[in-house]
């Protein structure tokens, strides 16, 4: 028992303190900052612990829960994005009056949700991550309870993701009905293309994932939460969920469902490049940056599924860096967003950002930077994402989701470019006040560095990934 507590101790750590910082924020009043500082050196500490186990892979539980080098490397990176995502915001949450000290309980409860679910080895384990995650993020969407469009938002949030948890559920239920476990090993030994029933279960279950990443054609609440929740929210929602879906997506396909290839590979074929299409049509006409930025995600989430439609090893490591540079281009993307403040009010229209090259023009590169590496250009590390992908996909002949990534591409360079001329060629209107928001402009330098200096040494993330237990 003291060996199985041992290899969840990171999990153990986490609830503990989360108990014990909400016990604080009852008793003690006016206790945010506390809270707030209290997460993040607790957010620090996790990270230390999972650095520190070992990444042999060992299953506890009746083998329902695992750990691996695949978990501990989700686990970091979904660590580091929240405290990135959570220090740049906090000017943000304060100034908007948000500062309750249920926000970064919520936050690290969405955190113990995903821990499970990339370490889930079981259907029930990994349903109650999944829920765990969704409930936390429920109450995320509509924090702002005085805000109309906050409200409307969570409410979107709840009742589609309701919908698409059912069918999880009930894809979960069959799979367990035909195949009499719910244990991954045990199911990919019996799930085989012979077996219609798995097969269906299997369609729900892609279903129930494909909108947990938000995914065509189960996108739709996307843009009208990332628009109308606070923007702190909309940049944990884009960066930190995502990564844990991906995650738990190329875990499915890779155990359970790893015999019913043919079958499943259709699915994600099409999925792949639905995504890819309307993401990069739909962010043409938007007005709105945080409303750009959603049908972007759901375009590059096309292009992180098009590894994971090969089927194979190389193409699930080129989705794992291909997401890895992803949370790393929406952090410095959403930390400009807090730097667009003028008379109290945080800017989000793309026309507010006529001419501040020359006004801000550290901030202009920046996002000029990011901007050129969400579009694909080389040699910034947006591009050697895509890059890897593509590679992967060529290898195993798919040569029509190539070419369809190829053109998706160049069209979505069409709205990056056109923020680009906003920026540096049109006349400037506002000029934004100055901030003091030092985790912002940290993770906006961060974040700039690591896309232009990636080429330099891309063989560190790669030798990482190959380091999982999926290679």
């Amino acid at each position: 028992m003291i060996y199985n507590l041992n290899i969840i101790f990171p999990e153990i750590f986490l609830s503990l303190s989360i108990f014990s910082v909400l016990m604080i924020g009852v008793f003690i009043k006016k206790s945010f900052n506390l809270i707030f500082n209290l997460t993040s050196l607790i957010i620090i500490i996790t990270i230390m612990i999972i650095s520190s186990s070992p990444n042999d892979t060992e299953k506890v539980f009746s083998e329902s829960f695992t750990r691996d080098a695949f978990s501990n490397y989700f686990k970091i990176l979904i660590l580091l994005s929240s405290l990135f995502v959570l220090n740049s915001s906090k000017n943000f949450i304060v100034e908007n009056k948000l500062d309750k000290f249920e926000y970064p309980i919520i936050i690290l409860l969405s955190i113990l949700g995903m821990f499970f679910m990339v370490s889930a080895n079981d259907l029930i384990l990994f349903y109650l991550g999944l829920e765990l995650q969704s409930l936390s993020l429920y109450i995320l969407a509509s924090i702002d309870r005085d805000n109309l469009r906050s409200t409307e938002s969570g409410i979107k949030y709840f009742v589609l993701s309701a919908l698409s948890s059912g069918l999880l559920l009930y894809g979960c239920s069959l799979l367990y009905g035909f195949t009499g476990s719910t244990n991954f090993d045990l199911i990919a030994s019996q799930l085989n293309k012979e077996n219609t029933g798995a097969v269906f279960a299997m369609v729900f279950i892609l279903v129930g994932l494909a909108f947990k990443v938000s995914a065509v054609p189960f996108h739709m609440w996307t843009p009208d939460v990332y628009e109308g929740a606070p923007t702190s929210i909309t940049s944990y929602f884009a960066v930190v969920p995502k990564t844990a879906g991906l995650a738990l997506l190329i875990k499915f396909m890779f155990i359970p469902f790893s015999n019913i290839l043919l079958e499943w590979q259709t699915i994600i074929i099409f999925i792949s490049i639905a995504s890819m299409i309307l993401g990069a049509v739909a962010a043409m006409i938007q007005k709105n940056f945080k409303r750009l930025l959603a049908y972007s995600s759901i375009g590059h989430i096309g292009y992180a599924l098009a590894g994971v439609a090969t089927g194979t090893i190389s193409g699930y490591k080129s989705t794992i860096v291909y997401i890895t540079i992803y949370v790393i281009m929406n952090i410095g993307a959403f930390s400009c967003l807090y730097l667009l403040k003028k008379d109290g009010q945080y800017k989000e229209n793309i026309s507010d950002l006529s001419g501040i090259s020359k006004k801000h023009p550290l901030l202009a590169i920046s996002l000029l930077i990011i901007l050129f590496s969400l579009a694909g250009i080389p040699p910034l590390g947006g591009f050697f994402a895509k890059f890897y992908v593509f590679v992967a996909v060529i290898e195993k002949e798919m040569y029509a989701l190539a070419i369809i990534g190829l053109l998706t591409t160049v069209l979505s360079a069409f709205y990056y470019l056109k923020i680009i001329k906003t920026i540096y060629f049109d006349d400037s209107l506002i000029a934004f006040e100055s901030t003091k928001n030092r985790t912002a402009q940290i993770s906006i330098l961060a974040s700039c560095s690591i896309l232009i200096t990636f080429f330099l040494y891309p063989s560190i993330l790669n030798n990482l990934v190959d380091t999982l237990f999926i290679g």
